[in-house]
């Protein structure tokens, strides 16, 4: 009597419940696959399933993505590695154990030729495939976040779920119900954590740019202590005919008056300080201003929604352009402008520290550093008058337009033109730690013991002590006495993509 697959048996004939006729379609494309022969495949397939065990493969991909220094691939490398979590977690723990569907004979019915078949075979429960469903999860994750790299992606994970079949170790039904657990997965994290694509800033309102169809009349000047060489020759790339300026920090300030005095569009490759300077200069100029990311953050550049050289160029070559609001502090005779945040309390104390430390060991470091050692320290809240009432803060930040979280993600700005301050203040207490950290938990929550959020056209706090230090994109002043925060509604215009965003 030859051995067979007990879940492959003939159902007896009169009786044939949807399961049975379910496992019988099973049986015939577990032939199928066995008996079809493809030369190229016998090498190559077996390997891939081999190198996707323990997700090995997904994490050499991912790292291949992060090293590409675009921020929307090492935005997909992570949501691709994410999503593979979840779905190795619920392969794992609730589909096999709780199915528990015996593994494929390698015998069975149809035997799988020999050099098909893995030298180990696996032992564990069979329903749903964990490598199909890893290999789908990857893959999907990616391409929600980034369709080009998914495309890329996408047949190597079709072939590693393929090869679970091809070598005799799954059956189809197994192969395709991963795959269904693995897409799920990362639309899950998708609903956790939205993609960039899902929180698009509204493309209003329109400004009236020059287009510029090579680059002709941009003059970009680019702050070289930010890592710009390889943005600036994509640039120089992709528009010919503009001209890049690269410098140092300290000449920063220098080179965009200089620039304004000759450019049709005034641009800038940096940090969120570089483009603050920059804005002042468009400010008082009248330029609009061309934005390429370069720092570390880039809030105001990925809040517009320019990531990279191919966002811009085709904003500069389409003429397409928005009108954002900016915010301004004042303080007696000292002023400046804010793209991103202002705040005072904690935060600037923060920066100034990690300042300190970030040329040494570098900013992320830097920042928990600083975080740890200002956090540590027995310092009080600071007092203020707010809102008619003196009171301890131990921070209070206004961003520039209204920050909004959706799900676990990070707050972001979906319109720059909202003529909002976002004000959230941390109440004064005896832990600065425990206090911050209930803000940060509550979230898009208006109102809590610890925290309270309000959004205003305008702010003014009184009595503030001299010596204060007040933080605007990642720059750091010093203020006392009366300190005003208010908008200049739509008072800079800002090439940004928008048709086909």
């Amino acid at each position: 009597m030859t051995p067979h697959d007990p879940d492959l048996t003939v159902p007896k004939p009169g009786h044939r419940p949807l399961r049975d006729r379910a496992l019988a379609l099973d049986r015939r494309l577990s032939e199928t696959a066995a008996a079809r022969r493809r030369p190229g495949a016998a090498p190559l397939l077996p390997r891939l399933g081999r190198g996707a065990d323990h997700g090995a493969l997904w994490f050499a991909a991912a790292a291949a993505l992060a090293v590409s220094r675009t921020p929307r691939a090492r935005r997909a490398a992570a949501r691709g590695l994410a999503s593979l979590g979840v779905a190795s977690l619920t392969a794992g723990v609730l589909g096999r154990r709780s199915v528990r569907r015996p593994r494929p004979a390698a015998h069975a019915v149809r035997p799988v030729r020999l050099v098909r078949r893995l030298k180990r075979q696996p032992v564990t429960p069979s329903f749903p495939d964990g490598h199909a469903a890893s290999a789908a999860a990857f893959a999907t994750g990616v391409a929600l976040e980034s369709p080009g790299w998914g495309a890329v992606v996408a047949p190597v994970a079709a072939s590693v779920a393929l090869s679970r079949v091809y070598t005799g170790v799954r059956r189809p039904s197994e192969a395709l119900a991963g795959a269904a657990l693995g897409a799920g997965a990362a639309f899950a994290v998708r609903g956790l954590v939205p993609t960039r694509g899902q929180v698009t800033p509204p493309a209003r309102p329109q400004a009236d740019v020059p287009a510029l169809l090579r680059g002709e009349g941009l003059v970009l000047v680019a702050n070289s202590a930010s890592g710009t060489a390889d943005r600036a020759r994509a640039l120089r790339d992709a528009l010919p005919g503009a001209e890049v300026v690269e410098c140092a920090p300290g000449e920063v300030s220098a080179r965009l008056e200089e620039a304004a005095g000759r450019a049709r569009v005034l641009g800038v490759c940096g940090g969120d300080g570089t483009v603050n300077t920059a804005a002042r200069v468009a400010l008082r100029t009248g330029l609009p201003l061309a934005v390429l990311p370069g720092g570390t953050l880039n809030h105001f550049a990925y809040d517009l929604g320019v990531e990279d050289v191919r966002d811009l160029a085709r904003a500069l070559r389409q003429g397409d352009a928005v009108r954002v609001d900016v915010g301004r502090y004042s303080c007696g005779d000292r002023h400046g402008v804010f793209l991103n945040t202002c705040s005072v309390g904690v935060y600037p104390e923060l920066v100034r520290e990690r300042e300190r430390w970030s040329h040494r060991i570098g900013g992320w470091p830097a920042g928990v550093l600083a975080a740890l050692r200002v956090l540590r320290t027995g310092r009080h809240p600071l007092e203020a008058e707010f809102q008619g009432r003196t009171r301890p803060l131990w921070l209070l930040f206004a961003g520039n337009g209204t920050y909004h979280r959706v799900g676990l993600a990070s707050g972001r700005r979906r319109d720059l033109a909202d003529g909002q301050l976002d004000v959230r203040v941390v109440h004064g207490g005896r832990r600065p730690a425990v206090r911050l950290l209930a803000a940060a938990l509550a979230g898009p929550l208006t109102r809590s013991p610890a925290h309270a959020a309000v959004q205003v056209g305008r702010l003014r706090l009184d009595h503030v002590a001299p010596g204060t230090l007040l933080a605007y994109d990642g720059e750091v002043t010093e203020v006392e006495g009366r300190v005003t925060l208010e908008k200049l509604p739509e008072a800079l215009t800002v090439y940004r993509p928008i048709a086909g965003y």
